[in-house]
Parts: C-alpha cells; sequence; structure tokens
C-alpha cells in the first residue's frame, strides 16, 4: 500500500466512515489513477474534469456511481491533500428526479408466490415487511429479531445508526418455520459458506428471477420492495414522520417523495375543476 493510499484510509477511519465506504472510496480514486497512469496528487483539476466527462458521456455510468466517484475524489483531495481550491473543480451536479417503482399489494403477493424457496421467500418478505434495505437485511442477526416485544433491530445501517423497526406477526410465523427447517445459527440469512451472511448481490439475483416468475413487467430491485413498503403504509394513513423513522431517513424530504406515487391520496384529492358551479353548458 502507498504512502498516500494509506494516508486517505487514516483520514477516512478517524471520522468513522464504513469500511464499505472506506474500500469503495480508495477503489475511485485507484480508478483515477490507472485513467492517467500516474499518482492521483498530480492529476490537475482540468484532466479531472475530462475524467468526470468520460465517466458520464463515454461509460455511462450510473447517477449512484457518479456521485460515488465525485464524493470519493472532493474527500481525496479536499481532506487528504488539503486542497480546498479543488472544490469548484469538483461540483455536485443536478441529479434527475425519477419517482420511485412502487408494486401493488397484488404484485407483492405474486412476488412471493413466485418464490418457491423457503428461506429466499423468508429474505423478501423481511425486506418488505420491515422496509429494510438489502444490506440491512443481509447482515441481521438472530438475536436482532425480539419476538417478545415485536421488534427488528437493525444495526449500524447507513449512518452507522441502530433502529428499531416493527416484527409483522404473519413474518414471525414464516421466520419461525424457515427456522425450524434451515436452523441458522448465528446471521439470520447465512451465505453458503454458513460463517458468513446472504450476499446482496444473491439478494438481487433472486428478486430478478421471482418478478419473470410472477410476469412483473416492472423493473423491480430489493429496494423496490422498501419503496412499496413505505407507499403502502402512507395508503393506510400512517403519518408521515413515523414512516420516516422506520425508513431510517435523515432528511424528511427523502420520505416526503413518497407523497407523489400514493395512489390513495392522488384518488382521494379533488381537482379545484370539481368545486366550480359549472352549468350544463360547460360540461
Amino acid at each position: 500500500m502507498t504512502a498516500l493510499r494509506q494516508r486517505m484510509l487514516e483520514d477516512l477511519r478517524v471520522r468513522n466512515y464504513a469500511p464499505k465506504t472506506q474500500a469503495l472510496y480508495i477503489r475511485e480514486v485507484a480508478r483515477l489513477a490507472t485513467h492517467f497512469r500516474r499518482s492521483p496528487e498530480q492529476v490537475e483539476p482540468e484532466e479531472i474534469r475530462g475524467y468526470l466527462v468520460h465517466l458520464t458521456q463515454e461509460q455511462r455510468v450510473s447517477w449512484s456511481r457518479f456521485k460515488q466517484s465525485l464524493s470519493a475524489l472532493r474527500f481525496f483531495y479536499r481532506i487528504t491533500l488539503g486542497r480546498e481550491w479543488m472544490a469548484p473543480h469538483l461540483p455536485f451536479p443536478k441529479q434527475e428526479k425519477r419517482l420511485p417503482t412502487v408494486l401493488s399489494r397484488e404484485e407483492v403477493v405474486r412476488l412471493f408466490r413466485a418464490v418457491r424457496n423457503l428461506k429466499h421467500r423468508a429474505v423478501l418478505m423481511t425486506a418488505y415487511a420491515a422496509g429494510l434495505r438489502v444490506s440491512e437485511v443481509v447482515c441481521l442477526r438472530l438475536e436482532d429479531i425480539d419476538s417478545a416485544r415485536m421488534v427488528i433491530h437493525v444495526r449500524q445501517a447507513k449512518g452507522r445508526k441502530d433502529r428499531f423497526v416493527m416484527l409483522s406477526p404473519d413474518l414471525l410465523t414464516v421466520l419461525r418455520r424457515y427456522w425450524s427447517v434451515e436452523r441458522p445459527r448465528d446471521w439470520l440469512f447465512p451465505g453458503q459458506n454458513r460463517q458468513q451472511h446472504l450476499s446482496s448481490r444473491s439478494v438481487q439475483r433472486l428478486i430478478q428471477c421471482a418478478s419473470q416468475r410472477a410476469g412483473l413487467r416492472k423493473r423491480i430491485t430489493p429496494h423496490t420492495l422498501r419503496h412499496s413498503f413505505a407507499t403502502h403504509l402512507l395508503e393506510s394513513g400512517t403519518d408521515l414522520r413515523v414512516i420516516q423513522t422506520l425508513l431510517g431517513h435523515g432528511n424528511p424530504r427523502t420520505t416526503a417523495r413518497y407523497t407523489h406515487v400514493s395512489r390513495a391520496r392522488l384518488e382521494a384529492t379533488k381537482s379545484p375543476l370539481d368545486t366550480l358551479a359549472l352549468g350544463s353548458d360547460l360540461r
């Protein structure tokens, strides 16, 4: 490991960045160095601008990947190298705002029925029933399922925060049946190597296969179940602040986007045209 990489890693650790974030930031800066075939310390601002253009226009990376790369470079130049003047050369572009994909309740049932493997079905049902991120589902341990208090303990989630979410009685029944068959010892959902948890990639693959078998035409990811959880709660009348807490959102605006996809709210809202005393000649 080079001295520069070690210094960046120490900067990340002292600021308590999650291990996955540390690895991601180091990897993104290494990609920059590989692209220019020299130390990132020697790369000029205009070259970095060209590299970002290369990511978006030639490699056509996703917004998520682009944002990760940009965050990593901003950290490296501003914190590790102390070049505050580099910040204007690494601005965050305006993000496209798209509504999340949401399944109807009937589509969620079809998805679950398409999963024949009990363990896989338990994974997806846990994600939906508690509104968990895929990384949160796979990292659950047996002791995180508190049947006495009927809560699930989500540990060190995004932002290094713990939270509690409700434990559905129906989900508890499914988990007990799953436990009686699989007998997991530590991780709730172990991988092929039972000393490790199931990988996020495995969950992504299984939900894609399940959606195809269910005949669902929407583009579905594990996060779709989380979006569906929030939207269905909102449609059932759950307060937005409660949903924010359950999802672990730090910013209420992140949660507020579900008001735009709630069918019940749209159907219950009348157009101002309907409040006008229109005569028959205008109808």
